[in-house]
């Protein structure tokens, strides 16, 4: 995360850092108790369960907790080039736990009202600069939502940022998801103090830069492919939902 804060532990119980040989890789988000969302390129390089585990807990070096994959589900039309339908789901070998600092995302309904301008966060051990090293403790930024048209003009995006896309982050640059971010959660929070992730890490031009803020795959977009392959009925769960 660049221009970011370090994260107090339990302040965003969901996020899980996805390891690769054991080295941090990418972030990802518990959306239930057995299920990790997180972005299709972070398997680009290896998509085998066995060589993953998650862990949760601000830090990686000392993690609270580790969870054995059990399997990866890539979305199947997933394009590198584009970036186009970069989500997947990770499967725990066993179910978590849930504990104050240990618990799900909710997932937004289909029509969910995401303005821009309004306040979301992003959370991640990615690097604090273009090009910079990942980082041992979780740090979190605060972004604004901003509109595709906005951020598909000449001088941003050129129209790369397709309706499964969303664009976050502040207007003369300087906050921003970067490298070993990906696959992590925007999220923002309702009038309920409901926590809902809206956004997965997905891509953007270097990090921070003045008119390229950090593009996220769409979630509102996906609610059905994540039901699909899930099988989980996730409305409920707003119900009985912890308080963050």
């Amino acid at each position: 995360i660049l221009g970011g804060t370090e994260a107090e532990e339990g302040s965003w119980p969901w996020q899980v850092s996805l390891r690769l040989n054991n080295a941090h890789h990418c972030g990802g988000s518990l959306i239930n108790n057995m299920w990790i969302l997180t972005a299709a390129h972070c398997f680009r390089s290896n998509s085998n369960p066995r060589d993953w585990i998650a862990t949760s807990g601000i830090s990686t070096t000392f993690p609270k907790l580790r969870m054995r994959v059990r399997n990866i589900l890539i979305h199947n039309n997933y394009k590198s080039a584009t970036h186009e339908n970069d989500i997947a789901l990770v499967r725990l070998e066993n179910s978590v736990t849930f504990t104050k600092d240990i618990h799900s995302v909710c997932l937004p309904a289909a029509t969910q009202n995401i303005p821009p301008g309004s306040t979301a966060y992003v959370t991640g051990w990615g690097a604090q600069e273009y090009a910079g090293h990942t980082v041992p403790e979780l740090r979190q930024g605060q972004v604004r939502i901003i509109s595709n048209d906005v951020c598909n003009a000449p001088h941003s995006y050129n129209g790369a940022i397709l309706s499964g896309m969303l664009c976050a982050g502040v207007p003369q640059g300087g906050v921003d998801a970067c490298q070993g971010d990906s696959g992590g959660p925007l999220v923002q929070e309702d009038s309920r103090r409901l926590w809902f992730i809206v956004g997965i890490v997905s891509w953007g031009d270097q990090c921070g830069l003045p008119d390229k803020p950090g593009v996220y795959t769409r979630v509102t977009a996906y609610l059905d492919w994540i039901r699909q392959q899930t099988g989980i009925e996730f409305v409920e769960h707003h119900h009985h939902h912890h308080h963050h």
